[in-house]
């Protein structure tokens, strides 16, 4: 099964220059945890939940704080023709549970989820998913480079 077959495509990108308040709301407004961030058509960071939390508010932010100050900016994203079953092996390898999916010519298409993938048929390994993706620290621990 490709990625595109399972995949949500409606999704919402955000600005760089937007706030963190502005980018909850969309959050909200989605009932996401994520959004992408873009810029001129091109894919330059994602912005989460645990981002505004960890990076924003844990640190005395504001809520007018842009959202490029906080974002993620080391992009993981998948393409649409990729297998899903190994996508989602390299969820658990990379510890996350949400990528961005784009088409051939890097533009946004998509994003997939470990929820995307445990709601269809015929993609397994998501207990197995999500069992790696559950492991303490690794690459994308937040509190890693934190100054309090």
């Amino acid at each position: 099964m490709r990625v595109s077959e399972v995949m949500t495509r409606d999704v919402r990108v955000a600005s760089p220059d937007d706030t963190i308040q502005q980018a909850a709301r969309i959050m909200a407004e989605i009932d996401a945890g994520i959004v992408p961030v873009g810029d001129n058509d091109r894919l330059v960071g994602m912005l989460s939940d645990r981002d505004i939390a960890v990076r924003a508010v844990a640190q005395g932010k504001d809520p007018s704080t842009p959202i490029g100050e906080v974002m993620t900016r080391d992009i993981k994203y998948c393409f649409e023709d990729e297998d899903a079953e190994e996508v989602c092996q390299n969820l658990g390898d990379q510890q996350i549970r949400r990528i961005p999916v784009v088409d051939r010519a890097k533009r946004l298409v998509g994003i997939l989820s470990l929820g995307d993938i445990a709601t269809s048929n015929g993609v397994s390994g998501v207990g197995e998913t999500l069992a790696a993706i559950s492991r303490p620290g690794g690459d994308h621990s937040q509190t890693n480079n934190l100054q309090w």
